[in-house]
């Protein structure tokens, strides 16, 4: 990667990525974009682009204009919210990824986008999921990372598109605040903790989920497009996690540094469904084997830092 473009750059992985790669590779090396601005400290320095991935023309022009050699396509709906406009979820997920991937072609990118757990169902074994397992997702995110992980993988045998990504579990981060995802109750039980000293949880009691901390997932991309080509093998479907944890777990990790914290229950049966059709834990031997993915947070380490972060702030 030298010259990198970001899709979906305010969201909630976009956000710290950027700051990340403009250490890693230099203010100047990368361009951020979204479909429209808001208050972010992406803005406050470097390239910033408004950019509709559906509109297969802007994504060409921008690079053109800045000789992107690199596109992180972050761009996209999450689960619940998809689950309530499915027809807008495909258009920016998939008719989005389909343009970015034509653009690389014509422009010999390579391309990082991101799967998800979502594109497992509940047919799949639920506990250390294999890497290659049925899939069959209830979702329309679901369904999209499959058939993005699928279109991924075609460019790449078809016309040789340098197509690399991982399955993400929920990510949890003290930057930005996820977007309507599933998982979002393992950030948002944090921020609670400090500001409330309680919280209320829409997810079930002994509902495991994977997870891991945002300065893995950001790991992971710059480790996984940094890797030798040759080795890959998973080219855009790797399983990574970091944690497998219910909301009683993190509630005790919580209360190790924070011994006053409470949390009791109210189950949103919505996104209660969608996380029962997900697994437990996944086995990430995989990814491992091919390019030395090693996450650094545990729950409790994360926890602390967390804690730490936000009570500052």
């Amino acid at each position: 990667m030298k010259k990198i473009l970001v899709t979906g750059a305010l969201g909630q992985i976009g956000t710290e990525l950027v700051l990340r790669l403009r250490k890693e590779y230099g203010i100047e090396n990368v361009v951020a974009s979204d479909v429209s601005k808001k208050e972010s400290i992406v803005l406050e320095e470097g390239y910033f682009e408004i950019l509709d991935v559906t509109d297969i023309k802007m994504i060409d022009d921008i690079v053109k204009k800045y000789n992107i050699d690199t596109i992180l396509n972050l761009a996209a709906l999450l689960s619940a919210t998809g689950e309530k406009n499915p027809q807008l979820l495909w258009d920016i997920n998939m008719n989005g990824l389909f343009n970015v991937l034509e653009v690389a072609r014509e422009n010999n990118l390579a391309v990082f986008t991101p799967s998800s757990i979502a594109a497992f169902g509940p047919n799949t074994p639920r506990t250390l999921t294999p890497q290659d397992t049925i899939q069959r997702p209830t979702t329309i995110y679901g369904v999209s990372k499959v058939a993005g992980e699928l279109l991924c993988d075609y460019y790449y045998q078809k016309y040789g598109v340098d197509t690399r990504g991982v399955r993400y579990p929920g990510l949890i981060s003290n930057g930005a605040l996820p977007g309507g995802g599933t998982t979002d109750y393992a950030v948002h039980i944090y921020y609670e903790a400090i500001k409330q000293k309680k919280y209320t949880s829409y997810i079930a009691e002994g509902t495991k989920m994977d997870m891991m901390y945002m300065p893995d997932a950001i790991d992971a991309i710059i480790q996984l497009m940094e890797a030798d080509s040759s080795k890959l093998i998973h080219r855009n479907a790797f399983n990574i996690t970091a944690m497998s944890f219910d909301p009683e777990e993190i509630k005790e990790s919580i209360q190790k540094y924070m011994t006053e914290f409470e949390m009791d229950y109210d189950v949103d049966s919505f996104r209660q469904t969608i996380a029962d059709s997900w697994p437990d834990s996944l086995d990430d031997s995989a990814a491992r084997e091919e390019w030395g993915w090693n996450p650094k947070y545990d729950l409790d380490s994360m926890t602390k830092d967390m804690l730490d972060t936000l009570g500052k702030r």
